[in-house]
């Protein structure tokens, strides 16, 4: 194990908690002893040019989640795409560099990845690709994603030496 003193959370982007990514995002936390926030459980308005939306749940859960050393995030593939719960999550990473820069500046150095499910047999190059380009720009370091088919439903058996190896690598 490389650093096993690292703290994880998971924020967890689908419309079913306890669906297919809802299930791995528990295995992957499980095995990390970290936290899982479920973003439907917060009021995150979509980006607003004129910041009308700053008194959500945005900025409260950014400053939360600055305490941690990897954010994972976890989404189902929808569209060869992530979650629009997510999209939204990122859409509102503007507000932190532009209105609330001291913010967005102490989420510099903190690792990022992604747990993804779907039904198709390989996560599509253009769904990680938005990951990476995020993370270039933010200057984020970004471990490569895990990705669980699941075309008839999460099966832990299935997918366990995945979970496994995905854990080893970004601990």
């Amino acid at each position: 194990m490389k650093n096993i003193n690292m703290n994880f959370i998971v924020v967890l982007a689908s419309s079913r908690t306890n669906g297919n990514t809802g299930n791995l995002a528990q295995a992957v936390a499980g095995r990390l002893q970290a936290e899982i926030i479920d973003l439907s459980r917060f009021s995150i308005a979509y980006f607003d040019y004129e910041h009308h939306n700053a008194g959500d749940d945005f900025l409260p859960l950014i400053d939360r989640l600055t305490s941690f050393d990897c954010i994972i995030f976890a989404t189902p593939v929808y569209w060869y795409s992530m979650s629009a719960q997510l999209k939204t999550f990122f859409d509102r990473l503007t507000d932190v560099l532009t209105i609330n820069q001291t913010l967005g500046r102490k989420l510099q150095g903190t690792s990022v990845s992604v747990i993804a499910t779907g039904s198709q047999s390989a996560l599509p190059a253009s769904f990680t690709q938005q990951f990476e380009l995020i993370c270039a720009y933010l200057g984020l370091p970004f471990t490569p994603p895990l990705y669980c088919s699941c075309p008839s439903g999460f099966n832990l058996q299935q997918h366990h030496q995945a979970i496994q190896a995905y854990v080893s690598n970004i601990l």
